[in-house]
C-alpha cells in the first residue's frame, strides 16, 4: 500500500512542480489549450461586465471554466482577465484576473 501511495505521489510530481522561489504558484508542465471562443450575448442589465472563460488546472488536466456576466465591485471599472504565463524553467502558472479602477 505504501508503494502505491508513493507511486501516486511521484506521478503527481511529474505533472506539476512548485518552486522555492515562488511557493504560492502552482506550475504545470503542460501548456494550456487554446481558449474557447464564447459568445457573451446581451448583458443582463446596465453596468454588467463580461468575465471571459478560461482553462484551469484540475490537478490532472485542464478544465474549461465558462465566462459569465457580473457587476463590478463599487468604484471598479474594468476586469483584467486571468492568464497563463510560461516560465522557461518550471512550466506554466496561472495569474488570477482582477478588477482595475
Amino acid at each position: 500500500m505504501q508503494r502505491y501511495v508513493a507511486a501516486l505521489a511521484l506521478a503527481a510530481l511529474t505533472a506539476i512542480t512548485t518552486s522555492a522561489c515562488a511557493p504560492h504558484r502552482l506550475y504545470v508542465r503542460v501548456g494550456p489549450p487554446v481558449p474557447i471562443v464564447e459568445a457573451s450575448y446581451v448583458a443582463p442589465g446596465p453596468g454588467y461586465v463580461w468575465i471571459p472563460g478560461h482553462h484551469r488546472w484540475s490537478g490532472y488536466a485542464y478544465v474549461w471554466v465558462p465566462g459569465h456576466w457580473t457587476l463590478p465591485p463599487h468604484h471598479y471599472r474594468a476586469w483584467v482577465p486571468g492568464h497563463w504565463v510560461e516560465s522557461p524553467r518550471y512550466g506554466w502558472y496561472w495569474v488570477d484576473g482582477h478588477w482595475r479602477r
